[in-house]
This record gives structure tokens, sequence and C-alpha cells, in this order.
């Protein structure tokens, strides 16, 4: 039998660890071969189904999100079209609820697994082989837990429940060299299940935490560090779980990792003082947090179930902030439970007041399977039907209230989350807050188009709508600054500097190599490019001086390094 493992992925960036998992636990099926191909949402169904129909696999295994669902359903029904004895199984939190419907109405559907998929998937296909071709094999199907199948034009499942595996069982995915290694963004696994019980979130309805030991943690680790792996995400719903096993493994991490970064999804009120003095010694840009405030309202979190102290939080984010070279990417949810649009912006005002690197803001998604459906149907709530199951409306916010939030999330991402406005946004914030300052952006942004905007466009945009927002002789400074922030991104070029500087054309020169002054070594392939403009203030300051100064700024570009800009 021959077993395609598939899935499409959001972006080409990603390397999916669930299919991996799955393989290498059937590794040990005698007359089983398997292969994995993993493609992304953004190629042509044409193009998809003509990649997995060369496969000429027995067996198609998809692994389905809320990104990928609809496209997936539409490849499966092809596929059975094209070649009717292909069987077809799902698996993945989009097909674990509602499974019934979901085989009723996609006939080309033979299997689906709910839940962890691994021991299922693997007397899944020892039964096949078995009895693929006897009159048992409907029996014996019948007699596996969480398997939905087809017994003639019946709907059926084996006995369903919570069968929790010992995680050490699944062989390591990466020390089988099944796991896509080439890609920038490797996905890794210390443990399943979380602690909390939020409405919002899926890990609700698994609940219990299980951890992988330390010895195949450590292994697994070191073998990604080893390859120099660019970024590798942890997707363990709340790694600090256990305070004392996150503190072995971020010593782990420290001890030998040379170039990798990691992101760790984390709860601040559960870390510890031992934690913390850790942390102080985490080297910037190695570790990025992410922290789930979803709201500053305690009302609003207990009434989704989410037991957080947030006074604790916003301390131990404080202390991150003070203390440790972390990036800190916060999270917010709108559309919880008795939070206006007031109330949001009150969330924002006080995680902003926090001074994260990275606000992010997303409308809540009514998940099949969580409590937060039970919640949306008794205080009518109003979401798509779709995936991904966007809110539209509740009792608290009304449709155009949601598309303001959006744009404040899509504002956050231009203007904040990248780090490239730190002048212009300092200056704006003398006089108003982050939060209001963004609701009244988003306000002048209206429903522009927000997408797909070049380095200056975007800077073009801020200028656009931010200079309503101010008289003229700030307007003056926000311009100058602005520039300062434009020019630390990418270089002015002659005669087609950004609007808003126009006026600074006089002031501007490109200098040549020889007019630079001492610069470090740099590698000998460098391309040295440079730019010195006269501004009102000295930015590089942390307190602006007064007075007109001449800044020269330097761009460095080589051969797979990007672009560096350094400011002389």
């Amino acid at each position: 039998m021959k077993i395609l493992f598939t899935t499409l992925h959001a972006k080409y960036s990603h390397a999916s660890l669930a299919l991996p998992c799955l393989a290498a636990y059937c590794r040990d099926i005698p007359g089983v071969s398997a292969v994995i191909r993993e493609w992304t949402t953004n190629e042509p169904r044409e193009q998809l189904l003509r990649h997995i129909m060369s496969e000429q696999a027995d067996l198609v295994a998809f692994s389905c999100y809320i990104w990928n669902i609809e496209k997936t359903l539409r490849i499966a029904s092809d596929i059975k079209k094209i070649a009717p004895d292909t069987r077809i199984v799902l698996g993945g939190p989009e097909v674990s609820f509602t499974i019934f419907e979901l085989m009723h109405d996609n006939p080309a559907i033979d299997f689906v697994i709910k839940g962890e998929g691994e021991r299922v998937f693997h007397q899944m296909v020892t039964t096949l082989i078995k009895h693929g071709a006897s009159n048992l094999l409907e029996r014996s199907l019948g007699e596996i837990d969480n398997l939905y199948y087809r017994d003639g034009d019946d709907i059926t499942s084996g006995p369903l429940g919570k069968h929790f595996m010992e995680l050490d069982t699944i062989p390591s995915p990466f020390e089988a060299g099944l796991v896509d290694l080439k890609k920038p963004l490797v996905y890794y696994e210390t443990s399943r299940g979380c602690p909390f019980s939020c409405a919002f979130c899926l890990s609700s309805a698994e609940g219990h935490v299980r951890s992988f030991g330390m010895e195949r943690i450590e292994s697994d680790l070191m073998l990604l560090m080893r390859h120099n792996i660019a970024n590798i995400k942890l997707v363990d719903r709340t790694f600090n779980f256990d305070a004392q096993r996150a503190n072995r493994i971020w010593e782990f991490i420290l001890e030998h990792n040379r170039n990798s970064h990691f992101h760790f999804e984390i709860a601040a009120d559960l870390l510890t003082e031992e934690n913390l003095d850790l942390l102080k010694r985490v080297p910037a840009g190695m570790f990025r947090f992410e922290i789930g405030v979803q709201s500053a309202s305690e009302t609003t979190l207990l009434r989704v179930g989410r037991t957080a102290n947030l006074g604790r939080i916003f301390d131990a984010v404080r202390r991150l902030r003070a203390e440790t070279a972390i990036e800190l990417h916060l999270d917010l949810i709108a559309g919880l439970p008795g939070e206006d649009f007031t109330g949001f912006l009150a969330s924002l005002r006080a995680v902003a007041d926090l001074e994260p690197h990275v606000i992010q803001i997303e409308p809540l998604k009514v998940l099949k399977g969580s409590a937060m459906r039970e919640i949306a149907s008794r205080d009518d709530y109003h979401f798509s039907g779709f995936p991904p199951y966007t809110i539209l409306r509740n009792p608290w916010l009304n449709f155009a209230d949601i598309s303001r939030i959006e744009t404040i999330g899509r504002l956050l991402d231009l203007f904040y989350n990248q780090g490239g406005f730190a002048a212009a946004l300092a200056l704006l914030r003398r006089t108003i807050d982050t939060a209001s300052l963004f609701d009244r952006l988003a306000r002048q942004a209206g429903n522009d188009n927000l997408s797909g905007l070049s380095t200056r466009r975007v800077y073009e945009l801020f200028a656009r709508l931010a200079g309503p927002l101010v008289d003229d002789a700030t307007r003056r400074l926000l311009d100058d600054a602005l520039f300062f922030d434009y020019c630390r991104q990418e270089m002015p070029l002659m005669g087609k500097l950004p609007s808003f500087a126009a006026g600074h054309q006089a002031e501007c020169s490109w200098p040549g190599p020889r007019e630079l002054p001492n610069l470090p070594d740099l590698p000998a392939d460098s391309r040295v490019k440079a730019f010195r403009c006269t501004f009102l203030k000295d930015y590089r300051r942390e307190e602006w001086k007064n007075g007109a100064v001449g800044i020269t700024f330097v761009y460095v570009s080589g051969a797979g390094r990007g672009l560096q800009v350094m400011v002389v």
C-alpha cells in the first residue's frame, strides 16, 4: 500500500509537523510505503490535483485546518472521480467535529480521524491491509477508537472517547528525516494539551497536558540546532505549564544554540522568579514569547472560562520588557462576551502601555468544537458559517465596529509591529495614547485597501492618515520624523522622494564610498550605498535635541544577507 500524506499550508515557509509524526508512527507496518508532499492554498487546484494523482497512492491522507478545508474537500472530490478506488482519509482540528455531517455532505471521504491521529491511523492502515478484501473489514474498523468510516451506505464510527497517547511512543520525525528542514520555519512540539479551559480555543477540548520525555526533547532540539534552523516555532499551547521543565529546556537551548531563533507561546502569569532570572541571560534575537492577554477585562475573561491573573501577567511582561532582551508579542481577541468597542480600546490601551514589540489583534473565530459555540448560541452571536468562522456581530459589537477593529489590527501590523515608525509614533504619542491614535488612524483609513503596499507606499499612507490629526506646525515635524524613519528602512531614490518628504529635496545628497566615514569591516562582496540629509532634530537620541542636524545612512547588502542600514 502506498500512502500519500499531504496538506495545504497558508504559506510556503511552513513545514508540517503532523504529517511527519503520522509517517514516523506507521514506519513499522509491513508492505507500506509513504511519501509526504506539502503545498500551499495559493497554488491552483488543477495543479495540485495533477501533483497528487502523479503519486498513484492507494490512500491519500489530508491534514485539515480552517485555512485549507474548503480547497481540500474540492480536491478530494476530484480525486474520487478520477480514481474511485483511492481511499481518502481526513484528520486535523477542522474535521474533528460534526463528522457525520461532513461525511454526508462529502461522499468522496472514506475515513475521518477524530482528535489525536497517530495510533488511530496506524490501526486503520493495519486493518485495511489485513482485512481490505474480506467481509471482516467493517467489523474490524468498528473496533478502532475515534475512527469514522463508511459501512455501505451508512456512516458509522468506532468507540468515541479521549484516549491519550504516551508521547514518547511516537518516533521522532526529525531523527527519521521526515521533516523538511530546508524551510525557514520548522514547527516543534514538546507537549500536547493545555492546562486552561478557554472557550474560544480548541485546546480546551483536549485538556490533559502531556510532555515528551526530556531525553527525547533534548535529542530533537540538538538535531534542529545543529542544522542551524533559522526559526523554530514551538506549538505547545502553554509551554511553561511546568516552570521547572521550562527552565530546563531553556537552559539546554542557551547552552547549545548557535543561530536558531525560538518562538514560544507562554502564560506570563505562570513565570516564576527562577524563570525570570534565567531569561535575563537570553541573548537578543534568540527568543520570542507570544503571550495571550485576549482582554484586559477580568469579567470578560471569566465569561469565557479563562483563569488568568491579569495583574501578574502585566507585572511579568513589564519585567520581561525591562530586564530581558526577549521579543514580546501580545495578543488580543475582539468580540469576547461583554466587551464593547470602548472596552476593546481599553484592552488595547492596557496592552500598548506595556510597550511590547508586537501587538496582534484578531476578531473572534467561533471554532467548531469549541465551547464558544454554545456561548455564541446563548448570547446571540452571529458569525460566518464558513471557515474561519469569524464573528460578524454580537450584542456588544456591530459589523462596523468589528471592521474598524480589523483595520486597527492591520495598521498595527504596518506601523507598529515592524518597528519602522519609532520617531513618528513617539512624536504623536506625546499628545495621544496608542489605542486612541490607532483608532483615529483607522477612522481615517475607512475601507481603504491596506494590502500589497510597497515600503514607500506604507510611509506615504502613514503621512496621509496621521497628517489630519495634527496642526500645521506639528505636521512639519511629523513629516521630518517620518522621513528619518523611512530612511532607516530603504534608501530614498534621487528625484523620487516620498511625497511627504518633497521639501527635503534641496537638503539631500548621495555620497560616494570615499566620502563615507570609517565603517566597520564588511564582507568582500558587500554593496555599499549612502544617503545624507539634514533633519530638524536628531532622532537618533532618546531625547531629541533642537537644531538642524545632518545624518548619513549607509545601506549594505550582499548575497543572502538582506539589507543592513547603519545610521552614522
